[in-house]
């Protein structure tokens, strides 16, 4: 009975002890160009991905054509590296199609 009890503490604790994911909220419309740069590659990604998501679902596009994906990327990036200042959804507004 005692092994069960101890069993089951020792079970509980590691389950409670589980650290719960840290929650992040970005404000899309004020990340600038500049700060999308020094974002590290998986920040990056998820936010190019919620970007093209939320543009394409604004124009009513359901299909992903890869030419236009890395056509506007290089765009952008370049539209960005002029004016690090721009937001970044201005910057995709102006440059992408």
């Amino acid at each position: 009975m005692n092994r069960q009890l101890i069993f089951a503490g020792a079970l509980a604790a590691v389950v409670l002890a589980v650290p719960a994911n840290a929650q992040i909220m970005i404000e899309m419309s004020e990340i600038t160009c500049k700060q999308f740069a020094e974002y590290d590659a998986d920040a990056q990604d998820f936010v190019a991905n919620w970007m093209r998501g939320y543009f394409s679902s604004k124009n009513n596009i359901t299909v992903i054509d890869s030419r236009y994906v890395r056509r506007n990327t290089d765009k952008i990036t370049h539209y960005c590296k002029k004016k690090p200042n721009s937001s970044l959804m201005d910057a995709i507004q102006k440059n992408a199609r």
